[in-house]
């Protein structure tokens, strides 16, 4: 069975995080979108949230399950006998950063990483960017699931943590 692992905070998840998930479920038979728990960092929407409306947008590709993880991406996939990464790249600075991630996780572990170039269409997208957009009253509906664009919008609208 081939397993490959979707890693992101998805905080909150995009179309362009969609586009490669769904992208990657027809390239693998399994797949695994592993939510990071950073603790350091306290985002929008709650890590519970996040997994919620991942689970609720890709509920109709069978063969991905979502899941959080801390620490190590390495351990996550060693301890869930998944031998690959797979990775957007919108810009060559997201290659820059994501090779040295890649090349760190090869040499730890063997784990290798395939990267997927972003839809066009996505290319300057990022949760960064959504948030920020969002907040400022910006209109963000297309770049987002309707599930998300609902929740961010009630989150912003009741005075929820600023990104």
């Amino acid at each position: 069975m081939r397993r490959c692992v979707c890693p992101g905070s998805f905080d909150p998840v995009t179309n362009g995080h969609l586009d490669v998930i769904e992208r990657a479920s027809r390239l693998y038979d399994e797949v695994t979108v592993g939510v990071l728990v950073n603790a350091s960092k306290k985002g929008l929407f709650e890590l519970d949230e996040r997994i919620e409306m991942l689970r609720e947008v890709v509920a109709r590709l069978g063969n991905v399950q979502v899941t959080s993880f801390h620490g190590l991406l390495v351990d996550f996939c060693r301890e869930r006998d998944i031998p690959v990464v797979v990775k957007g790249l919108r810009a060559v600075s997201d290659f820059d950063y994501e090779l040295q991630m890649a090349q760190m996780n090869h040499r730890l572990s063997g784990l290798e990483t395939v990267f997927v170039a972003t839809n066009p269409e996505y290319s300057y997208l990022s949760s960064s960017l959504v948030k920020e957009v969002a907040t400022y009253g910006g209109d963000v509906s297309g770049l987002v699931p309707d599930l998300v664009l609902q929740r961010l919008g009630g989150r912003l609208q009741a005075g929820g943590r600023r990104p």
